[in-house]
């Protein structure tokens, strides 16, 4: 048990060394782990980035894959490619002073994406994992209304759950709201988190202040990736990094977004934080997903689960 003014996510984290901050859910989801990566070197951590990737890596050459399904993305990679969030990631690093290197994997099933995480965490002696979604759509246990687009982030969560002599091994969900638009319940966020509590999984939540030195440079980080990337902003960062500055509502930073109505708030700059083995255990169709070794399986599988299940109806948050 940890003292009121203690993060319990940072007091997990105190004694690792070397920590890998991963996206789960593709795109720019690693993004939303960088502040928290930033805090842990400026705490003097050895700390690598990782994010399951939706660049084209089946074209890179043999020199730049570290392991099977590991690819090592650094600001030279594959200039060719418009689109290359980890690329784009370890440019904004090197042009700061922090270690380039961002490591990818391909979407794969459960098996070789776990393969590939044991591998980077042999590579470099990983003695924690944090896994960062943007968005809430890895708290979905699967009976909601509405699940978003878990397939990319609970094939991460599965693939880390099954490597138990990680002494730590975290879940951290930044972006509360930005998942309405794919028909999640965020009433329904809340009442997963209240079980997560209750069963000992939740950590927590802490904001990210654009005061701070990590808000910052998050800011900067989001604004050089929509610099780099103006065909295909990220929603999701665009979205946290403008409630990190105080922006409120309708926000318009992409035409992306025409046609839908935004709604920011402060609680999209909240990082929630959990267990990752707890969280894996309230997920119904983890075990379904196991043996899978393409993201097509995944989908089927899940789609199979949805099938059978009695789902929690959406609900509105009244206040």
């Amino acid at each position: 048990m940890t003292a009121l003014h203690t993060n319990p996510l940072f007091g997990r984290l105190a004694d690792a060394e070397r920590i890998l901050v991963a996206g789960a859910g593709g795109g720019f989801d690693i993004y939303a782990g960088l502040p928290l990566a930033l805090s842990l070197l400026h705490q003097g951590k050895e700390v690598h980035l990782a994010n399951l990737s939706f660049s084209h890596l089946a074209g890179l050459p043999v020199e730049d894959w570290a392991a099977p399904d590991l690819a090592a993305i650094t600001p030279d990679t594959a200039p060719h490619q418009a689109y290359f969030p980890e690329r784009t990631l370890a440019q904004w690093l090197e042009a700061h002073d922090y270690p380039a290197t961002v490591y990818a994997f391909p979407q794969t099933g459960v098996q070789p994406l776990r393969a590939a995480y044991r591998a980077l965490i042999d590579l470099h002696r990983i003695d924690a994992v944090v896994l960062v979604d943007g968005g809430t759509d890895i708290l979905m246990r699967g009976d909601e209304a509405g699940l978003g687009t878990p397939e990319e982030d609970l094939t991460s969560v599965a693939a880390l759950a099954g490597l138990d002599d990680v002494p730590q091994r975290l879940v951290v969900s930044v972006g509360f709201g930005v998942d309405a638009y794919h028909g999640v319940s965020h009433a329904l966020v809340l009442e997963n988190i209240a079980a997560l509590e209750r069963e000992g999984a939740y950590l927590g939540a802490f904001s990210i202040p654009r005061a701070t030195r990590e808000g910052a440079l998050f800011l900067d980080a989001v604004a050089h990736a929509q610099e780099r990337t103006p065909d295909r902003p990220s929603i999701v960062s665009g979205s946290i990094a403008a409630a990190v500055r105080g922006s409120f509502g309708d926000v318009r930073f992409t035409s992306r977004t025409s046609g839908s109505e935004l709604f920011v708030n402060p609680l999209m700059s909240l990082c929630f934080a959990f267990d990752l083995p707890g969280l894996a255990a309230r997920c119904l169709y983890l075990d379904r997903i196991e043996d899978t070794h393409l993201m097509r399986q995944v989908h089927s599988r899940i789609a199979e689960f949805r099938e059978d299940v009695i789902t929690r109806p959406s609900r509105r948050i009244p206040h």
